[in-house]
């Protein structure tokens, strides 16, 4: 259900701003997305994993928190953010 080591960087190096970054929103986003998706998935064949169904909605919760304040602060990054993890909004 969590994301490998090496897909974790990758999706770091991919949506990183700058050398080092690995907290800004856009990686952020792009981690909890990757997880999501998992998680979708892993609900597919277990659709009676209550427990884990609380820590997805914890996750898109959180998503939903740092899409709000990207696009609070810059429209310009959250609209090229949600069209390239293809979300939405």
């Amino acid at each position: 259900m969590s994301i490998t080591i090496e897909r974790k960087a990758a999706l770091i190096a991919e949506h990183a701003r700058g050398a080092g970054d690995t907290g800004s929103a856009e990686v952020q986003v792009a981690i909890l997305s990757e997880r999501i998706s998992n998680l979708t998935e892993h609900f597919k064949t277990h659709k009676k994993d209550n427990h884990s169904r609380r820590g997805l909605l914890k996750l898109v919760s959180q998503r939903r928190r740092l899409l709000d304040h990207l696009k609070k602060s810059d429209a310009g990054r959250y609209q090229s953010l949600i069209e390239k993890l293809g979300l939405r909004r």
